[in-house]
């Protein structure tokens, strides 16, 4: 979206902005001039390149916050908006001299009592982004121990970038902990009512739309290795583009991604204990098409787009902590392919008269029926890609 795309802009600006300010190896807090101490020896080991660079640096900033007309503008000095000693540490750590107009004016409100709602608008790289840092840090008390403060990002790489900020920000408040309640990890945040035990649920247009586009079949196994042969099956009677293949647990991915890989498959294998840049960095090769077999456990069941999937199969149905049938897992899972208005194929492998009885009750629950598929006949199985 084009929102995404600013926000991220609009940050990664804040974010070279600091890192140029960085440079300047600002180690302790600015005199009221300015400047910054240095010790005899940095001073003598300066080149003239240093000081133009400083120089150049300085008198931009420098005229900037002093231009009234500016949106960098200020008149108040981080002390005066009474920020915890910590903080102060790591805001001259990162190389701000003296608030912004957005942070002066912003801050006070947001730290005011009672608390206020609050909408800032600002244009780029004014120091939004460490404005409710600043005042998210500000309103925690590090004696309760639970979720204090709750940032919501447009995009999982925003997630990040914005946490790296906080990072740096409260570095001298090690009692603070910053977790991120994004996809793959164990914590997660429960918004919607839709979501809790009791709450009814209703079949919306989209649900009906991602449904009727995709093909949905099952195949009936008696253990994993059978399994295994019906996928076999499936990739010598018709063309995969690429797939993604969900199993139930990091064990059972790893053993079907091991055996793949013997067959000739390019496999790449995702699941939640990897870390998040470990994860990125496989979802960008599945999407850049350097694997043609995406085998991944929950974690990549939403929230990846790839166009050139054309097969979704369910190497293990989706069931929750109880058993039950996850329903909206199942229908974000099959909904990776038929994307972009293109026709999908998603196939179910059961196992069991338990996986039988899930497999009953997404139907229900869908109103859709999942038809039968003999994986052993070449000729049935050509027809499905038909």
């Amino acid at each position: 979206m084009a929102t995404e795309s600013w926000a991220e802009s609009v940050d990664l600006q804040e974010k070279e902005a600091t890192e140029s300010i960085n440079s300047l190896q600002l180690k302790e807090k600015p005199e009221e001039n300015g400047a910054t101490s240095k010790t005899e020896g940095e001073a003598n080991n300066k080149t003239e390149e240093d000081d133009k660079v400083v120089w150049s640096t300085t008198q931009t900033s420098r005229s900037s916050s002093e231009d009234p007309n500016s949106p960098l503008y200020s008149v108040k000095s981080f002390e005066e908006l009474r920020l915890k000693p910590q903080l102060l540490q790591g805001v001259y750590g990162m190389g701000f001299n003296r608030p912004s107009k957005i942070q002066e004016t912003a801050l006070p409100m947001m730290l005011a009592e009672p608390p206020q709602n609050l909408i800032a608008q600002s244009q780029s790289g004014t120091g939004k982004t460490a404005a409710f840092v600043l005042a998210m840090l500000s309103h925690v008390d590090p004696n309760n121990k639970w979720p204090q403060c709750l940032c919501v990002s447009p995009t999982y790489e925003l997630a990040l970038q914005t946490g790296k900020v906080i990072e740096q920000m409260g570095k001298h408040y090690p009692e603070v902990q910053l977790v991120y309640a994004i996809r793959g990890n164990k914590y997660r945040v429960e918004l919607c009512p839709a979501d809790r035990p009791g709450a009814e649920h209703h079949q919306t247009e989209a649900e009906e739309e991602t449904l009727d586009t995709i093909k949905q079949y099952y195949v009936l196994c008696n253990c994993k290795e059978e399994k295994f042969e019906a996928l076999c099956n499936i990739y010598g009677a018709i063309t995969i583009a690429q797939a993604m293949i969900f199993c139930h647990t990091r064990k059972t991915a790893g053993w079907l991604a091991g055996e793949l890989s013997r067959e000739g498959h390019q496999v790449a294998l995702l699941s939640g204990e990897m870390q998040v840049e470990q994860r990125a960095a496989v979802i960008d090769r599945f999407r850049e098409g350097k694997e043609k077999v995406l085998v991944t456990t929950n974690v990549c069941a939403r929230g990846i787009d790839v166009e050139q999937v054309s097969v979704v199969i369910n190497f293990d149905l989706p069931v929750d902590k109880d058993g039950n049938p996850d329903n909206e897992t199942y229908l974000h899972r099959i909904g990776r392919t038929g994307r972009f208005g293109k026709r999908g194929l998603a196939i179910n492998m059961v196992d069991s008269k338990m996986s039988m009885n899930i497999l009953n009750r997404i139907q229900e629950h869908f109103n859709k029926k999942i038809e039968r598929l003999n994986t052993d006949d070449l000729d049935e199985i050509e027809k499905i890609a038909s």
